[in-house]
Order: structure tokens, then C-alpha cells, then sequence
């Protein structure tokens, strides 16, 4: 059975749409999702089932959301395999002076279009720069995500596609997980 990595968007941030990372596994698991562990309270699950595409299994978890904890969350799944793809072609990585703890991972629930992603181009980077790749974008902020303008809102409304971001450290922690149920 394939292991796949759900990340929510925008629960548990600021008071708003809270749920329990408890209640969520019991949520997964009713959806016949097994070994299924959270990572930390922003809304990250690593399972296994049956091979699915992450599409559909993004939607029949956010159903899921709306019918056990009354609110609707965005969901973007990708497998074990693909956040490892992501770690391996991140091309900031090979920029200098990259500090990864500013670095972080926005993942876009399909690829943009090719006259959305021209609107990027126009898009205020300084000090902060990104580079989009298929389904995700790579952004270091060296004065900290906090700051930049580079934002989920922002992708969103330019790429008209669904956004959540993770830290580097995050990224590589959901990757280790998968990696643990195979090992």
C-alpha cells in the first residue's frame, strides 16, 4: 500500500478552525486510511491506503472535514514519493547563501496554468526569491516567512489554484515518516 502525505490549509491558525489532531486521525481512519499519524497541530497526516490518485483522496478527506468538525479545509495530498521528488529538486538548494531554515515549500493543489504562472513574474520578491516547479514553489525568506509577500492569499488569487505552505523542516519530517512505514 502506497503511503501519502495530506496537508490542510489554514486550520488550527489564529483561533480559526480548530480541530484536535486526535479527532482528525479518527476521521482518516473512518475513511479506511491506516497507520495514521499527525504531525504537529497544523493540520499534517501521513497514512496509507489503497492506491488512489492524491486528488481524490484530498476531496473525500476534506468532505470528511466538513461532515466531522462542521467547516470546510482545503487539502493538498501528495505520496511518500513525491515530497521525496520535492526535497531532491528543490533548486534553492543549490543557490548561494540559502539558509534552509528560511526556507519553505508552497504546494499547489494542481499545476498552474502557463499564462497564471506569467503573472508571477511581475510578483515582489526582494529579499525573498522563489522558483515554481510544476505543483510547487520553492520560496526562501530570509527575513522570515512572517514577512514576506509571498503568501498562500497571493498564489492563490495569481494561479488560481488551491495553496498551503510548509517549512523545509516540516517537509523533510512528512518525508521521513513515509519513508518509516516502508522501512
Amino acid at each position: 500500500m502506497p503511503v501519502y502525505i495530506a496537508m490542510l490549509r489554514g486550520v488550527n491558525v489564529g483561533g480559526h478552525k480548530r480541530m484536535k489532531m486526535d479527532e482528525l486521525r479518527t476521521s482518516c481512519e473512518a475513511l479506511g486510511f491506516e497507520k495514521v499519524q499527525t504531525y504537529v497541530q497544523s493540520g499534517n497526516v501521513v497514512y496509507k491506503t489503497a492506491k488512489q490518485a492524491p486528488i481524490s483522496l484530498s476531496k473525500k478527506l476534506a468532505d470528511r472535514i466538513v461532515k466531522d468538525f462542521g467547516f470546510s479545509a482545503s487539502v493538498i495530498t501528495r505520496t511518500g514519493d513525491e515530497i521525496g521528488k520535492v526535497i531532491q529538486d528543490n533548486p534553492l538548494l543549490k543557490e548561494k547563501g540559502i539558509d534552509v531554515e528560511r526556507l519553505h515549500v508552497t504546494f499547489l493543489s494542481e499545476v498552474p496554468s502557463a499564462v497564471a504562472l506569467k503573472t508571477l513574474d511581475g510578483l515582489p520578491q526582494k529579499p525573498d526569491q522563489f522558483c515554481c516547479l510544476k505543483k510547487e514553489i520553492y520560496i526562501h525568506c530570509p527575513n522570515g516567512y512572517g514577512q514576506t509577500k509571498l503568501t498562500n492569499n497571493l498564489f492563490e488569487k495569481q494561479l488560481a489554484v488551491v495553496a498551503t505552505t510548509r517549512n523545509w523542516q516540516t517537509v523533510n519530517s512528512l518525508y521521513q515518516m513515509a519513508q518509516d512505514y516502508d522501512g
